[in-house]
């Protein structure tokens, strides 16, 4: 029998909201941040700030929550803020990772149910996307001079013009994406946004680079069977609170 996690909480209201929920989900245990001391047991939690972060870094297994891949809930990013307007989105839930790898052979039911727009593959495009991770995941992932380094990377397999974005830009990345030849990001899920785009996405994290690689960046392919796999792990709240995300999660724990 798979193991129900302690579910560890905050003060912040959306990682209350997440946790309690998945609880009640899961039938599990809550514990607020500040108590936690089983680092012997399985834990649960959102985000990575308000030491969540260094408890999971001392726990053995855990399941991590944040927004989802697609339909995520709506957001606003100003003034080196995110402000969530609502929790109506999908919000993922990954085991002992940040980010699911996409990998799998998950039927198209959940996807087909997001009314997703997926573009065919582009043929053209001038430019190289350069994701900028947040401040918190380059420090999560200790990759402190990620641009630096990936453009020395790209630079040795492509001379195209290279953008670099985040999510504090001002032009959208909507706009810059339509003459886009290539989205490379350390893990952003806003890859997968590119990809539906029909622009090839390329992550120089572990997890995730198997989706493209960054040599091959003048050869573009975009397998979009990884969307399938992607919508298998992302939930309403309303199914994390009814137990539905529990048991599927529970029954492909190695996704």
């Amino acid at each position: 029998m798979t193991e129900k996690p302690i579910v560890i909480y905050t003060d912040h209201i959306m990682n209350r909201t997440l946790c309690y929920n998945f609880a009640k989900g899961s039938s599990s245990l809550l514990c607020h941040v500040n108590n936690f001391k089983e680092f012997d047991k399985t834990i649960a939690t959102y985000g990575v700030l308000r030491g969540t972060l260094e408890v999971i870094n001392k726990v053995k297994n855990f399941y991590y929550m944040d927004h989802g891949y697609f339909h995520q809930s709506a957001r606003i990013f100003e003034n080196k803020l995110t402000k969530v307007k609502n929790m109506d989105g999908y919000f993922r839930i990954v085991y002992n990772n940040f980010i699911h790898n996409g990998k799998g052979n998950f039927p198209s039911d959940r996807l087909s149910k997001l009314n997703l727009k997926i573009l065919d593959q582009k043929k053209t495009g001038r430019h190289i996307i350069l994701s900028e991770p947040s401040e918190t995941m380059k420090k999560v992932y200790n990759v402190p001079n990620w641009i630096e380094d990936t453009k020395k990377l790209i630079r040795k397999y492509s001379d195209r013009k290279l953008l670099i974005h985040n999510k504090f830009s001002k032009e959208p990345l909507n706009s810059i994406l339509k003459d886009a030849w290539a989205f490379v990001s350390l893990q952003s899920i806003a890859g997968f946004m590119a990809m539906s785009n029909g622009v090839p996405a390329y992550f120089t994290d572990s997890t995730l680079s198997h989706v493209g690689k960054i040599q091959n960046i003048e050869n573009p392919i975009i397998d979009y069977k990884i969307f399938n796999n992607l919508a298998y792990g992302q939930w309403t709240l309303k199914e994390i609170e009814s137990g539905e995300a529990w048991e599927n999660i529970s029954n492909n724990i190695s996704c």
